[in-house]
């Protein structure tokens, strides 16, 4: 009895977290008709395979893609370097203010980003780097950093002194220290922040969509608006699209979810 109501708990989550997944493939594959016609249990009559190769040509998929990968992978090695040094500062010196800098971090974390929308706007006007790329990262790292640095400071207080210790005797400064000692040890965590960090920008809209307008700079989550006219949508197509640009994510989080898992569990033991 108990083990049953244990396979049940366990399956409520499994089935409402696949089932939209699953239902988004079938809409894919189906005709406008088949989408319209309010049959949202149904298998396609016809497997529309043509709505991937549409969405994959006139979508400009290979385009904002590669925005996206671009945006993406800047940002996540920025975020990477710029926690793990600020992490090492906070955990690992004694200063005064080691207490109040976490606080503010932590602080970060409460901000909504909807409320930095008009004055990032102003501030990029301003330095005339609207509508590029930089007006993406920028705002990225700064929302990124707060909680990465929660993250991996919670698994540098775990790590002994005494290798630090010995390795002072031995010469080494600061910055080897930090180089050979920390930052290899720390991968588990350092791969959550990266997995994390990838999977919470590679759709973000608001920011994008506010401060990107050329055509050229746009990122995945615009190429749904391809396949919208004044007087028709290509719902199929649409479908399609947010399945090929849900799979990196997919795909990332299948292989690499044993590495959230560790560094998540790493950071609240050694903690």
């Amino acid at each position: 009895m108990k083990k049953g109501l244990v396979y049940v708990l366990f399956a409520v989550p499994v089935v409402t977290q696949l089932y939209p997944l699953v239902w988004l493939l079938f809409y894919s594959l189906k005709t406008n008709e088949e989408i319209m016609d309010g049959s949202f249990f149904s298998l396609p009559k016809v497997w529309q395979w043509h709505n991937y190769k549409e969405a994959f040509e006139s979508g400009n998929y290979l385009k904002y893609l590669s925005n996206s990968v671009l945006v993406t992978g800047i940002t996540m090695i920025c975020v990477i370097v710029l926690s793990s040094m600020v992490a090492y500062a906070i955990t690992r010196f004694r200063w005064r203010y080691g207490t109040a800098v976490m606080t503010i971090f932590l602080m970060g974390m409460m901000i909504p980003m909807q409320a930095t929308l008009l004055p990032l706007m102003i501030i990029f006007k301003h330095l005339h780097i609207l509508n590029t790329h930089l007006s993406l990262i920028l705002p990225y790292i700064a929302f990124s950093t707060p909680i990465s640095v929660f993250i991996l400071s919670g698994f540098m207080k775990g790590i002994p002194h005494e290798i630090e210790e010995s390795a002072f005797i031995d010469g080494a400064s600061v910055y080897r220290i930090f180089r050979s000692i920390i930052m290899p040890v720390s991968v588990p965590p350092m791969m959550t922040v990266c997995i994390l960090t990838f999977i919470s920008i590679w759709n973000e809209y608001i920011l994008a969509a506010t401060f990107i307008s050329s055509e050229r700079l746009k990122t995945l989550p615009f190429g749904i608006y391809t396949f919208v006219s004044q007087y028709s949508v290509n719902y199929g197509d649409i479908g399609a699209f947010l399945i090929m640009g849900a799979l990196p994510v997919i795909l990332i989080y299948f292989f690499l979810s044993n590495q959230i898992t560790k560094g998540m569990v790493a950071g609240a033991v050694k903690g």
